[in-house]
Formats: C-alpha cells, structure tokens, sequence
C-alpha cells in the first residue's frame, strides 16, 4: 500500500504520547500517569528491551561498599570523561529507588534473602545488576505492560510513528502508521517522549532486533533537536559466532566475573596479556572488544572467526542462574557446562542520541526523550549493565519531565498541521523502477559496517560518507514499494541513511581515539582538543552539521 492510498483514520487526542514500549516507554508511560497526565504509547514492538540481562544500582546488598558516589565514579571513568555530569548525577541518585519501585510494581528480581542479588559486570567496581534467572527485560516489559494496562494508558501495538506533528516551532503530535493495514493514525498530544531506541540495524553484524530502525534520531533532528557523542557506537564484545544455531546470542559480560574465560584458538587466556590483574573482569565492553578484535585481527582466532568463552570455568550453581541462557545452548546441542561457545564483537549500543537536560527536555517545545534515544549519560563509553538503568532511570524521567512540560492545549488548526506532515512525507517519492527498501538497507548495512566499524580511519570514513550522500540520492528519487510491503519501510530506509550520516560525519571530526570511538590515524587520546561534546542538527539541506560543545 502506496502513502496516497493509506487511509486516514480519526485525530486522537492525549496528554502525553510515548513513543516506543520497550522499558524506557513504559517507564515514561508509568511516570507521565502517575502525574495525572492522560497517556497514550505507540509501538511496532518492543525494541531491544526483552533481551536487556539486568541494571545497575548502587544498593550494596552484595557488596556494602558500593554507594552512589562510588557508582558516578565508574559510570565517568568508563566514559572516559565525556559524561555529562549532570545526566550522570541523575542516573546514580536514581536507579536504586527506581529498582525498589520495579519490585514493588511486581517485576520479579532475583533475591539473596530478603536482598537483591547482584552480578559483576564488566567496567563496575561492585557487583551492582539486579537481574532474573529468566532474563529482566523480558520480565520487566511483560510486568510494566500489564501495569500500563492497570492504570489507564492506552496502548497502540502494530502502529509505527513516521512523523512528528508541529506548529509553530512546537512538537504537538506524531503522525502514525498501522503496520499491518496501512491506516494513518494522527495522534494530538501536548507532550511527545521519544523512547523508541537507538540506531537499529545500520550495522550488517548487529544485535538491534528489526524493529528499531533509527527512528528517534530522524524524528528529533527533523523536529530542530540537537545530537550529540554519535560517533560512539558500542560493540558488544561477545556475541555467539559458532555454532551457527547460536548465532547473534549475546554472552553476558557478568559471566566473566562469575569465572567464564575468554581464550584463544592456541589455548592462550589472552586476556592475562591486556589486562593482567584482573583479566576479564573490571574492563569496560568498549577496551574489551577491542583487544577481543585484536585477538580476531592478528591470526589467534578459531578458524569460525571467534574466541572462546569458556563457560565450564562457571561455578555450576553460578552457571545454572543464568537460566535462560543455558537452556538456548542446550536446545542448540550444547552443554555450557561442558564446552564453550564462541564470539566475536557485534553492533550493539549507541551512547550518543538525543541532548536532553535532566528533565529528559531536548530543547524542542513539546519534545522529551529517554533511553537510548537520549544522549549524554554515557560519554563515549557505556558500563555493562549501564543500558536497563538508563532506560529505567530516564524513561521516567523523560514521563515526568513531559507531563510537568505540556505545551499550551491552545486551538490549533489541526487540518493544516496533518496535511504538513503528509506533505513533508510525500516529499519522499516512490518509484516502480527503483530498488526496494531492503536493498537500500542492506547497503547501509555494508558501509557502515566498512567505514565505521569498530576501527576507523580517514579514508574510509571519506568513503562511507560518499556511499551514504549516495543512497540518500536513491532513496530521495524513489524506492519501490510493493503493494503487500508497508510503505513505511521507505521512511525506515530514509532515518537509517540520515543517522548513519550523522555517526559518520562525527567520527570524521574527532581526530582522536577514545572509548567506543577508535582512529587508527588518530591512534591517541587527545584531551586537549577533544574534550567536548560533538552536536549534530541539521542545515537547511539536511544534511547533518557538526559542531563541539562543552561537557556539562
């Protein structure tokens, strides 16, 4: 079905529209009604969020050393320094009382007696991520949906936000698309969160699921918002290769502080080698994939492509927690108990994404964002576990931070601010004659993967920026668009060329090496000059603009 042919259904009104359901959208849904907003979320799925293995929180239940102040330390540390301060303060004052309010919701938590238990993930000083045998984000959504549910948040499933309503400088609404019927959807709000993930699958060896398409990113920029740190993108550093049935599984990093080894195909624990106090724990993921693709780059690794993760090295009682990680090896026909599996670093994460304040405000009147959408708590680096407590801290800040900020409920011509939505959509054409979608994706795939990939260098970046203007040409003469293909997979193919841009044109401008940023022309960190944020919005053509601006 062609965008001519859609039909347009009724306008909807609320106070509050959270755009994405996965944890930082229920958490902004939960907070935005729990002020007295009434509250409406639109989602294709669920993101990310379901895979999510634990948070972090400074509670001291397995370690009573670890306190907040200890926690702003490393969350700093691990982003070499390029946190907003201000973000980080939030995010530690936070994610304890926020991890209380879970539990007593009725999202189910491991225990240790009557306290949380905690595992060690990679880059924390203490054992700080609460988590569930059966993975927390599948247990934290499934829980929060049913509270939504409770409390009187209307959900709107199978629907897609393709555009972002304005008028008059203000964010007033999205206009949403039904992925199965094509129905058009404008939904009237006084204040929209942006909660509907990161980059999506720009990368070809990536673990974003299909649904995240990099949509938070090209509905702020085109709303006026700023970006910022998007050349940080975080790759996982161990996520299965072989065998094949467990391909793209990730391998929690809170193994490897339970025992799990990381080792060569000569039977070296290379890690001794990087890191040869601790190994590998007390390594933050972006320095551990790194000497993991050294390991890959120099000739040590097997001959599938990956290294080992040792899981026998796991005490058994420690081994079987991670239940549902067990029972997926041995569906596959592996017993972790016996033998390990191997990895090798994927796309995963990005740090930058929307600026906000510590409201989850982006500038924009009307505009709010959390979770992976948002930028700046990160810096160029993010802990592990550091992904749920930044959905879960921020979503409900960014729900709160909306429902204190609605705009004006002022009469507005809602006709008008439609018709400008479908006009700026239609400005996007479809052609019988062109490629499809798919094809455009998976193009972008290729040369992200080539020019930004976990090293850099000018060269390629120069030409993945070429390839990209490129694409950008192709999808703006026209893609085709089958009439049992959603035509929204169009706009899906424009945000991806959009936001892969932008990390590009970010990674051209900082001439140095830090964190999940690595040149190998600018091998060295350079404090001096690039100690600053690099902030992306868009000139009068489009195309992304980058300029620095100071750490907060």
């Amino acid at each position: 079905m062609s965008l001519a042919e859609a039909k347009m259904a009724d306008l909807l009104c609320t106070d509050v529209l959270v755009i994405g359901a996965g944890l930082a959208g229920l958490r902004a849904a939960i907070a935005a009604r729990a002020s007295g907003a009434q509250v409406a979320m639109v989602y294709p799925s669920r993101g990310a969020s379901p895979f999510i293995i634990g948070c972090n929180a400074p509670l001291g239940h397995e370690n009573a050393a670890d306190s907040p102040e200890a926690y702003f330390e490393d969350v700093v540390q691990g982003g070499y320094r390029l946190n907003d301060r201000r973000l980080v303060q939030v995010l530690v004052a936070e994610a304890a009382p926020d991890v209380h309010e879970l539990a007593d919701i009725g999202v189910p938590l491991a225990r240790s007696g009557a306290k949380f238990a905690q595992r060690h993930l990679s880059g924390n000083r203490y054992p700080r991520s609460v988590y569930h045998p059966d993975g927390f984000g599948a247990q934290a959504v499934a829980q929060l949906t049913e509270h939504c549910k409770s409390i009187g948040v209307t959900l709107l499933g199978n629907r897609k936000a393709v555009y972002l309503l304005r008028d008059h400088g203000e964010v007033c609404g999205a206009l949403t698309v039904h992925r199965r019927s094509g129905e058009l959807l404008p939904i009237q709000a006084r204040a929209v969160v942006l909660a509907c993930g990161g980059l999506g699958q720009i990368f070809a060896d990536s673990t974003y699921p299909t649904d995240i398409s990099a949509d938070s990113y090209a509905l702020a920029l085109e709303s006026g918002a700023t970006l910022i740190d998007m050349e940080f993108v975080q790759f996982e550093p161990t996520v299965a290769c072989h065998p094949r049935a467990l391909r793209g599984l990730e391998m929690p990093t809170a193994m490897l502080g339970d025992g799990a080894q990381l080792i060569g195909a000569g039977g070296e624990r290379f890690m001794l080698r990087y890191n040869p106090e601790f190994a590998e724990k007390r390594m933050e993921k972006a320095k551990l994939s790194l000497c993991i693709q050294k390991e890959i780059d120099e000739g040590r690794a097997f001959p599938e492509g990956g290294v080992l993760f040792d899981t026998t090295k796991v005490p058994p009682e420690k081994l079987e927690s991670y239940v549902a990680h067990c029972r997926r090896m041995r569906a596959a026909g592996l017993d972790p108990a016996r033998e390990g599996i191997q990895v090798r670093p994927a796309a995963h994460s990005q740090m930058g994404g929307v600026r906000i304040d510590q409201n989850g405000w982006t500038g924009v009147p009307g505009l709010y964002a959390g979770g992976e959408a948002a930028g700046g708590v990160h810096g160029a680096s993010r802990l592990a576990g550091n992904g749920g407590s930044d959905a879960m801290v921020f979503g409900a800040v960014a729900g709160r931070g909306a429902a204190a900020g609605m705009i004006s409920d002022r009469a507005r011509d809602w006709g008008k601010v439609v018709a400008d939505a479908m006009l700026a959509l239609n400005a996007q054409t479809f052609a019988a004659d062109g490629p499809s979608a798919d094809i455009v994706k998976t193009e972008i795939r290729r040369v992200m993967s080539e020019a930004a990939g976990i090293y850099r260098s000018e060269a390629g970046l120069v030409r993945g920026a070429q390839a990209l203007r490129e694409l950008g040409l192709t999808v703006e003469s026209g893609l085709c668009v089958a009439d049992d293909v959603d035509w929204s997979a169009a706009r899906e193919a424009k945000n991806m060329v959009l936001a892969g841009k932008c990390v590009i044109a970010a990674a051209l401008a900082r001439k140095e090496s830090r964190g999940a940023h690595q040149r190998r022309d600018y091998p060295l960190q350079d404090d001096a000059g690039f100690m600053v944020h690099l902030a992306i919005r868009c000139a009068p053509d489009g195309e992304p603009g980058v300029s620095t601006t100071p750490i907060a």
